[in-house]
């Protein structure tokens, strides 16, 4: 069972400092992962619609500039020397192929094959647009299209490509990623064509829940991976062979400590309440959960890292009966 937490990509804790301080506590924790989260340039007028939003429209922090993931990835990997450094998720279309193939290979490389590619179609029509990104409309082919040539690129020598959005000739790239088979490709979302693309072609399903409307409750959680798996048998895949994950906002309040008013948000509560949750995921085959935790400022942040270490992963490390 893996537990990690989701880095920052924009706002006050945006920075070297902070970023570098929560990869390191996590590290020394032993917890599994960070993540990092992806946007290139910010549209200041966007129609898209958003799909972690009730109202489907972005919040007003929009603004605030986000760093460049990769870039992140590789400073990380620096100060860290176990912990695995992931994406959550890296907007496929947005990158040129061969360049995205080599920098993910390099940080792999560099840092002892630690890097998880969580890989996403993208959803802001606008960023697409100013970034010169192949047709919104066809970014999940797009996105199918570019991950076969990553793994291509980290698993041949030479490598050619013929495809609709990219082609070459004879190439030789390296450096390889350190992981034998190349980096392990988690693709996110909840769609209908999320879902079949993870049992087509991906090694995990990194969804992200909890956040209306796209909540992912048990039942629902349940009912995709069933779709997923249907997908995989049906590619002549073994869906027992497909990584499941899950990305939630953690709220870790003590045993004393009043309840907000309503129904209680899973993932929310006391250590009690949060293993029991814990366990229901992992009962329908959840192996890595990465936390968004609730505290807006450092010191919080730390504190929930050692309270969920202490408190609630001893309890949960074996999947329940």
């Amino acid at each position: 069972m893996n537990f990690g937490f989701a880095l920052p990509g924009r706002g006050p804790l945006a920075t070297p400092e902070a970023l570098v301080r929560l990869a390191t506590k996590a590290e020394s924790l032993r917890y599994s992962s960070v993540f990092v989260t992806d946007h290139v340039v910010i549209p200041l007028d966007i129609t898209s619609t958003y799909p972690y939003s009730a109202t489907g429209a972005v919040g007003t922090d929009w603004a605030q500039g986000y760093l460049e993931p990769l870039a992140v990835m590789a400073h990380l990997a620096g100060a860290t020397s176990r912990i695995r450094l992931g994406t959550s998720v890296l907007v496929i279309p947005y990158r040129n192929p061969l360049l995205q193939a080599k920098m993910l290979a390099t940080i792999d490389a560099m840092s002892g094959g630690r890097v998880i590619l969580g890989a996403g179609v993208g959803w802001m029509k606008e960023e697409f647009d100013a970034l010169g990104s192949p047709p919104y409309a066809e970014r999940g082919a797009a996105t199918d299209e570019y991950i076969e040539i990553m793994r291509q690129c980290w698993t041949k020598e030479p490598v050619t490509f013929q495809g609709k959005y990219y082609s070459f000739g004879r190439l030789s790239v390296l450096p390889k990623p350190r992981q034998k088979g190349g980096i392990p490709v988690w693709i996110g979302g909840h769609t209908e064509a999320a879902l079949r693309r993870v049992g087509r072609l991906a090694d995990g399903w990194h969804p992200i829940g909890m956040r209306p409307p796209a909540m992912l409750l048990p039942d629902e959680y349940a009912r995709m991976v069933g779709v997923i798996h249907a997908a995989a048998r049906a590619a002549g895949r073994d869906p027992g062979g497909i990584e499941l994950s899950f990305r939630v906002p953690l709220d870790l309040r003590g045993s004393k400590a009043k309840a907000p008013a309503g129904a209680r948000q899973l993932f929310s509560g006391t250590a009690a309440e949060v293993i029991e949750d814990v366990r229901a995921y992992q009962r329908l085959g959840v192996t890595h959960f990465v936390f968004d935790p609730a505290p807006p400022d450092l010191k919080g942040r730390v504190a929930m890292m050692e309270r969920f270490a202490g408190d609630v992963r001893p309890k949960v490390l074996r999947a329940p009966r």
